[in-house]
């Protein structure tokens, strides 16, 4: 008699959300959020506030995982026609529709929850926040550069940070640059992972600058992207004051961009997971420690 194997173990509904929505992915504007927030705080002279800290990183995990979500939801067609994707959990049916828009609503709760506990101005501000999340999973169907309104998404971050410990614009000009440099950090790097799927954005109607430049010009756009990224940082440090703690960082930083954009290339796009994954974690964490260690010791 033939032994039948067991059928594989199904992730639990939690597991399987998690999942999609990439909650790991979290640390790439994170720090940024928490660098913002260590500025004010330095400037304001009142120490360390935890407790805004704390509600800081409920908001962003929670604004990232509703628009992850929300993301996911809007793309699961045009996943299932991309091979690259085409196993992600809408697809499959891992997860269903109905448990991923209760996560999202639920994310975007804790959002609204997290940012009325901060103060009145971030509570007011956070549909604000939200409009960039919901409009860039569409912005891929009208414009070749949806990666700039994921760029505009993520640069809610450090200034949201800032006006959480604050609770006003006034000074606020460091969170400002602090977010311009980071949306374009990011940008920069979604143009080269859209380089992936040039070949099936193009069959079936997705609009990406890849797609429509071709991949050479788009890892050239995605260069200067990140050379002003770079010379936003420099500016940041200049007028934070930060010192050599700071340019340290900054020189890892510049290797890491650098070997991003050397392992990637035209005709060889194997190691885009390991730019995007490896390269671009490091960055934000690097910058944050070595802002963090110029703040407290220098």
């Amino acid at each position: 008699m033939t032994a039948v194997a067991p059928a594989p173990e199904q992730p639990g509904k939690v597991k399987a959300f998690l999942r999609l929505v990439a909650i790991e992915h979290s640390v790439f504007a994170l720090p940024f959020a928490y660098l913002s927030a260590a500025v004010a705080m330095d400037r304001e002279g009142t120490g360390v506030h935890w407790l805004d800290l704390l509600l800081v990183t409920v908001a962003m995990v929670a604004g990232r995982t509703f628009a992850m979500a929300a993301n996911r939801i809007l793309d699961r067609r045009i996943d299932a026609q991309n091979p690259r994707t085409q196993n992600r959990e809408l697809v499959t049916g891992a997860v269903s529709v109905r448990t991923a828009w209760t996560g999202a609503i639920v994310s975007l709760a804790v959002l609204f929850l997290a940012a009325g506990l901060l103060n009145p101005l971030c509570l007011l501000l956070s549909p604000l926040a939200v409009i960039p999340l919901v409009v860039y999973p569409y912005a891929k169907r009208f414009t070749n550069f949806p990666h700039y309104v994921l760029a505009l998404a993520q640069a809610v971050a450090p200034v949201g940070a800032w006006l959480a410990i604050t609770g006003t614009f006034d000074g606020s000009g460091p969170a400002w640059l602090l977010g311009v440099a980071v949306g374009l950090w990011i940008g920069g790097f979604d143009i080269i992972y859209a380089c992936q799927d040039v070949e099936v954005d193009r069959r079936i109607g997705v609009h990406s600058t890849p797609a429509r430049f071709g991949v050479g010009t788009a890892l050239h756009i995605s260069t200067v992207t990140h050379v002003v990224t770079f010379a936003l940082f420099v500016w940041f440090g200049e007028v934070v004051g930060l010192g050599w703690l700071w340019w340290i960082g900054l020189a890892l930083t510049a290797a890491a961009f650098a070997y991003q954009h050397i392992v990637v290339t035209p005709t060889d796009l194997s190691k885009v997971n390991r730019a995007f994954f490896t390269a671009n974690g490091f960055v934000g964490i690097a910058l944050f420690l070595f802002a963090l260690l110029d703040l407290v010791l220098l």
